[in-house]
């Protein structure tokens, strides 16, 4: 037996070459029809979000328990399948989704998922800060072009605006920070600061603005914190990489159009010129004969100039993007706004915890009025002075003090204090006095049916006895007269 096990071990080669496996194209080997009505999503910070707990959480705060069904893809990515398109359009439509007050990134499957699949999440964002003499569609949508992507702009000019910001909704890429503050030159002379507000983004660093680490774990902070030498920072800057140019000398737009116009663009991480676009450019030079070449670089460079003055033709014609759209609904998808400052609330007094509703207050004083007439030793404070603690000294007595009617300080300790003895008829006095009430109540009843009528120094010597025999402690009960119809006439 180990003869053969040696045999085959001096046989295998570990130079043997691996062959992947082929993935057959079968119906049966393809889940794509099931994954039509799902969403794909990947967290930001892995050291708070963890998968298991994101996949049993989410429904529950979408409120979609029963109807959505979670599948961990890896450590940092998921996917929920919904049961009907309208709840998958719901979740979406949301805006920011958040588990432990970190950002999620969601996107809705597709079969083949671009380069930029998984990197932008819609925010709507408040710009604060407008020049007054800019309150244009361009205008606004240049602004949160400085923040990302703008799809949409609740900006309405025939209704009134009450607040002092303008909402757009963006695309913003989560690999970059979060702008604050942005300085804008005005081109009728000098110059203003746009402020921006995110909505329904909670947590983030706030040392560079990022949505994918805490400020102790900021690159920032931990540069700060380790010195580094010189020569390190000499060393790793000589084996940078140097960019590619984008227009070599061979290029037909070499020479026409500058590097940086057809560079990337810092804010959105995209080419500031699509491929398409540069592709068609070349094409128009190439196919020019040697006296028009040169008025053919005259127009591309003179209409990628004039495309370039305007914010909105730079972006549908140059990128190739969508415009945004106008909406009315100034308040679409709106939520809070956590920006951390100093003036904002604290926390704490949201928590019922710690801050519970004073609902003994205010139903003490709404039987104030009884209690202190059924109990002789309340003590009955006015409207200004009640309050908590006073309400909590009428009913707590301190250890060290002796309460009336407990105990009393005795020779060898505390000894009980004998209750008064109330001073009451006894049970068959009692009864005997309630029977007779209640015939000379009958008497009267039917003496006053009858048509019997009593003198007043009668009536009230009746009256007299009646209040005698009942006590203090019992409510005088009322006497009704049965109604026996209309009264007949004699």
């Amino acid at each position: 037996m180990s003869l053969a096990m040696d045999k085959a071990l001096m046989a295998l080669s570990l130079e043997e070459e691996d062959k992947p496996f082929d993935m057959p194209n079968l119906p049966d080997f393809s889940s794509a029809q099931d994954n039509v009505l799902s969403i794909v999503g990947r967290i930001l910070n892995p050291d708070y979000q963890k998968i298991p707990g994101l996949i049993l959480t989410m429904p529950r705060k979408w409120q979609k328990e029963g109807r959505v069904r979670g599948v961990a893809l890896s450590q940092e990515k998921f996917q929920f399948f919904f049961q009907n398109e309208h709840d998958l359009n719901d979740v979406l439509e949301k805006g920011v989704q958040t588990y432990n007050e970190w950002a999620l990134v969601l996107e809705r499957w597709v079969e083949n998922p671009p380069e930029e699949f998984l990197q932008y999440i819609p925010i709507w964002v408040q710009i604060r800060g407008i020049p007054m003499n800019h309150f244009t569609k361009k205008a606004l949508t240049a602004l949160g072009d400085l923040v990302g992507k703008t799809k949409f702009v609740a900006f309405d000019p025939s209704k009134p605006i009450t607040q002092d910001y303008i909402r757009a909704l963006v695309l913003f890429n989560v690999a970059h920070p979060l702008r604050k503050t942005k300085v804008i030159n005005l081109p009728e002379g000098g110059s203003t600061v746009i402020r921006y507000s995110y909505e329904k983004v909670q947590k983030r660093c706030f040392t560079c603005q990022c949505l994918n680490h805490e400020q102790d774990k900021c690159p920032i902070t931990v540069k700060k914190r380790q010195e580094q030498s010189a020569a390190r920072r000499a060393n790793l800057a000589a084996h940078q990489d140097p960019k590619g140019l984008v227009l070599a000398k061979g290029d037909p737009l070499f020479g026409v159009l500058e590097e940086h116009q057809v560079g990337i663009d810092p804010l959105s991480g995209r080419p500031k010129i699509a491929k398409e676009v540069l592709d068609e450019m070349r094409n128009y030079l190439r196919t020019a004969s040697n006296l028009e070449l040169s008025v053919r670089e005259e127009r591309v460079k003179s209409s990628v100039k004039e495309v370039e003055m305007d914010p909105v033709a730079q972006r549908t014609v140059l990128r190739l993007e969508p415009a945004p759209i106008l909406i009315t609904d100034l308040n679409k998808g709106k939520g809070p706004v956590f920006d951390y400052e100093e003036n904002q609330v604290p926390r704490d007094s949201f928590d019922l915890n710690k801050n519970p509703p004073k609902l003994m207050a205010a139903s003490m004083k709404a039987s104030r009025s009884h209690q202190t007439r059924s109990d002789p030793l309340l003590i009955k404070y006015s409207a200004d002075e009640e309050s908590e603690a006073s309400f909590e000294s009428i009913f707590s007595v301190p250890p060290t003090v002796f309460k009336p009617g407990t105990s009393v300080p005795g020779v060898t300790g505390m000894g009980k204090t004998r209750t008064a003895v109330r001073k009451r008829p006894g049970k068959t006095a009692r009864n005997a006095g309630a029977r007779k009430t209640s015939s000379e109540g009958k008497t009267l009843e039917f003496s006053q049916r009858d048509g019997k009528q009593q003198i007043g120094n009668k009536r009230r010597a009746v009256e007299i006895q009646e209040e005698e025999c009942i006590t203090t402690t019992q409510a005088k009960c009322l006497k009704v007269i049965p109604h026996e119809g209309s009264p007949k006439s004699q």
